[in-house]
């Protein structure tokens, strides 16, 4: 499935002792659900070697987003799907054995969370079990109160300029925009660790 996508770009003010300076950085709303789930810390996998019941085991990736697994020792794991993942032990287990057979299957998602802060009824940290879109992880926190600024919603997210650096960039969202089916970005989908703010 083509997942269709919207591209924006945000200027940075970055302040320091030298002065400030003006960084563009672009980023992505995902308006469909993304396609395969990627792993992340937290999560707990089923490993699977066929016919080694040895290597076979339930694993938690740690928040340095590893595995452990006899053998092979340390696999990353995070930011994987787990068709990916499942290749990577394979390749790394030809050392010791001929043609593993691989799979890894997702128990229980912990690495995939939202905050809802602000003017809702029930503000905090939302885990999710499947992708959601900002209104429905609004609904998760009980919708808005009679105070809300429902046009004056937005979401942060933190994001990569394209090397180690990250920065937290405002997204705008317009609920009657929303509600109307013409709002500029949408009602994209969530990403781990984004905080909606309803002021």
């Amino acid at each position: 499935m083509r997942v269709a996508t919207s591209w924006f770009l945000i200027a940075i003010i970055l302040c320091g002792a030298t002065g400030c300076a003006e960084e563009q950085i672009s980023y992505k709303v995902d308006m469909v659900p993304p396609g395969e789930f990627l792993l992340g810390a937290e999560d707990v996998l089923i490993v699977t070697v066929w016919k080694n019941t040895d290597l076979s085991r339930e694993v938690v990736i740690r928040p340095d987003g590893m595995i452990s697994m006899p053998l092979i020792g340390d696999v990353p794991a995070a930011n994987l799907t787990a068709n990916a993942l499942a290749k990577r032990i394979s390749d790394r287990l030809t050392e010791y054995m001929a043609s593993p057979i691989v799979s890894v299957q997702l128990k229980e998602v912990n690495s995939y969370f939202i905050y809802v802060l602000g003017e809702v009824p029930k503000p905090g940290k939302y885990p999710l079990k499947s992708y959601a879109n900002v209104m429905q992880g609004i609904s998760l926190a009980g919708g808005f109160t009679p105070f809300a600024k429902k046009n004056k919603m937005k979401v942060l997210r933190v994001m990569a300029n394209g090397s180690s650096e990250k920065h937290q960039v405002e997204i705008p969202v317009q609920y009657d925009d929303i509600v109307r089916g013409n709002a500029t970005l949408g009602n994209f989908y969530l990403r781990s660790g984004d905080v909606i703010v309803v002021p």
